[in-house]
């Protein structure tokens, strides 16, 4: 009885074991110190909210989860996925379009009776997915064509997320798409005539935007015009960021902060209560555990064994460089306000649960492609 123990554990072990390891220690380790980053940050943030603490380390636990399952899939599997998660996420919002519930304005759910949704929040992953997998399929050939349909597949869902109003996630969407068709092969030439042709179309843009679009660009060009009103996010918010100096005012003792002058502390301006808080020397460490995480999903990507899995990886990492520099960058004051969580660090479960996808993708390819060197 006893030898057959030891020996039952060994046969146990080889199963279990592909299951367990399939963390990138790199990665891992990166996202644990940004884990820890984030519970001191959110702790001062939310100290004034009975219970949101708790909840944002639920939503951690939560995005961990997902990123455990996510790492175990293959890459494989997210390919046949692809298309129909894509076509999903279409049909859903054109059925937001069409029953979608209105809240403060903006048609972005819809409810299914049992549960309410927002469609657009599945596009951040199936985006680059089925943009991944059109171009795996032709992977020997990329003319101009191909960039011409992927744009058309890029495109029917960033119209109907910009239609909701949703400028934030349409970014993020659009965003993660065109990564998958720059990795693809999209020349500079081409590049510099898209950017061309946007700044030259940008009066068009200003005509199609809502009023309140344009108002936060007024705003962010002279918040003092309003600074009781639109202005006070960004007046705030930065004065938040500059009153922290080189060091910070230390844990809980940030002024602003904890005289509720900063709005939204625990989601899109969680960046002031960190710069107030731990000054400068904080806000590089959170860059440096930013820039890298992008270097390690980027090397992901250069090592992965497929043209899907390359375009896929690069997506990713380039996904959480999106959400930090938009959220950043609103938080200074040099980019509008468009409501772009700062990625693990805001609270917020819908966002966690995507990173948590994206995190676990990369680790996905990552396993995949030591499997192959074996």
């Amino acid at each position: 009885m006893n030898r057959s123990r030891p020996i039952q554990r060994e046969r146990i072990w080889p199963r279990v074991k592909p299951f367990l390891t399939v963390f990138d220690p790199v990665l891992g380790s990166i996202l644990l110190a940004l884990v820890v980053f984030a519970l001191i940050t959110q702790y001062s943030a939310a100290f004034d909210f009975e219970g949101r603490f708790l909840d944002h380390s639920r939503n951690l636990l939560i995005a961990f989860g997902v990123m455990w399952v996510t790492a175990n899939l293959k890459p494989q599997f997210l390919m046949r996925i692809a298309v129909p998660l894509y076509v999903t996420g279409v049909l859903l919002l054109i059925a937001v379009e069409l029953f979608g519930d209105i809240s403060k304005g903006a048609q972005r759910w819809l409810n299914l009776g049992f549960i309410r949704i927002q469609p657009s929040e599945i596009m951040k992953i199936s985006m680059p997915l089925m943009l991944a997998w059109f171009f795996q399929q032709r992977e020997n050939v990329s003319g101009w064509r191909e960039f011409a349909v992927a744009s058309i597949i890029l495109a029917i869902p960033g119209i109907l997320i910009l239609k909701q109003p949703d400028l934030g996630t349409a970014l993020l969407v659009l965003g993660s798409g065109f990564f998958v068709i720059f990795f693809a092969g999209l020349s500079w030439k081409i590049l510099a005539w898209l950017t061309a042709l946007f700044l030259a179309s940008l009066p068009v843009f200003w005509t199609l935007m809502h009023d309140y679009q344009r108002q936060r660009v007024l705003t962010l060009l002279d918040p003092t015009q309003d600074p009781l009103g639109k202005g006070f996010h960004i007046i705030q918010s930065t004065v938040a960021v500059g009153s922290g100096g080189f060091s910070g005012k230390g844990f809980l003792q940030g002024t602003q902060t904890h005289l509720e002058f900063i709005p939204e502390r625990t989601t899109d301006f969680i960046f002031a209560v960190l710069a107030e808080e731990f000054g400068l020397l904080g806000c590089l460490v959170l860059l440096t555990l930013y820039t890298c995480l992008i270097v390690r999903g980027l090397v992901i990507a250069g090592n992965a064994p497929t043209l899907f899995s390359r375009l896929m990886a690069g997506a990713m990492a380039l996904i959480f460089f999106t959400y930090a520099f938009v959220n950043i960058g609103m938080v200074s004051g040099i980019l509008p306000v468009v409501g772009v969580p700062l990625p693990l660090m805001s609270y917020g479960g819908t966002a966690m649960v995507t990173l948590g996808m994206g995190a676990g993708i990369l680790m996905s390819i990552q396993n995949t492609k030591k499997l192959v060197q074996t």
